[in-house]
């Protein structure tokens, strides 16, 4: 087993994840068909979204009346994780505190990543703790796994659909310069189907602020489906930059801030607020399902 990643898998799945970002960067099926994006147009492939989720205005917080810099989606995925088990069907692997983390973010922590395969999928669960006995943990986690669109080489992007497990009628969030905007939008599910075409995307992300779903299952017509499901996250956004060859399906606890909040980091919306001691459990998983 290489230092920096570790493969992992089964007869029917095979995947990769590297100690930078615990990020799980390949998942094949049994036929070798990669599910995850490895292109260039965007360079990640399922980054970790902590301690925040989206952009702050301004890359600025304040926390105890100090101010501190956390960049968009926070510096998780950009920090190298400690493996604390590997095996032939998993790992997982942890993100501590420490003097670097704390000149941007001055709260103890530990999260905790764990990935495994069964005979149904990948599963991964995310664990926050708070080891502090005295002051609460506010933050955000998030997911942003990034899976090939279309499905299969010679199949129209187009002829692809996002089926929710519920209707999703309620009005979806945009972003302005990766701000959430005060206005909400119509849905654009119709029923429990959302058609799948770039120009949805060109005003960044659909984000569901509260959906009723806890599943969704991207297919294509007469083709394959990835069936995703997720629990303990508040928020859903769905992604992908235009022109290229990916969707994210991106569970989260949190969002970017509100164009209009301008208050402390603590009051942020969206936020998870972890007493000392206090620990946070959510996770998604992913299946194949046969054409």
């Amino acid at each position: 087993m290489a230092e920096d990643s570790h493969s992992f898998g089964n007869q029917f799945y095979t995947a990769i994840v590297t100690a930078q970002g615990a990020e799980l960067c390949s998942l094949r099926d049994k036929t070798g068909q990669e599910l995850m994006w490895t292109g260039k147009a965007w360079p990640r492939h399922s980054p970790v979204l902590f301690p925040n989720v989206g952009r702050i205005r301004d890359n600025r917080v304040e926390i105890d009346g100090l101010a501190y810099t956390l960049t968009q989606h926070g510096f998780a995925r950009d920090r190298k994780f400690k493996w604390i088990e590997r095996s032939a069907t998993g790992c997982s692997l942890i993100l501590e505190d420490d003097p670097t983390s704390r000149a941007n973010f001055p709260y103890a922590f530990a999260l905790t990543l764990t990935y495994t395969i069964d005979n149904e999928g990948l599963h991964l669960t995310y664990g926050l703790h708070n080891p502090d006995d005295r002051r609460v943990l506010h933050a955000s986690v998030g997911a942003h796994p990034a899976f090939v669109w279309p499905l299969r080489e010679g199949i129209a992007k187009t002829d692809h659909v996002l089926e929710f497990s519920q209707p999703e009628p309620a009005p979806v969030r945009r972003l302005h310069e990766g701000l959430m905007k005060t206005e909400r939008f119509p849905s654009p599910v119709e029923g429990k189907i959302l058609p799948l075409r770039e120009e949805l995307f060109e005003a960044d992300a659909l984000i569901f602020e509260s959906p009723v779903s806890r599943a969704v299952t991207f297919r294509a017509k007469d083709g394959p489906a990835l069936r995703f499901t997720w629990s303990g996250f508040s928020q859903l956004g769905v992604w992908m930059k235009p022109g290229s060859d990916f969707l994210c399906i991106e569970p989260w606890a949190g969002y970017a801030s509100p164009e209009d909040f301008e208050g402390p980091f603590e009051q942020k919306p969206g936020l998870i607020h972890l007493q000392p001691g206090g620990r946070w459990t959510a996770g998604w998983s992913v299946q194949l399902l046969a054409a």
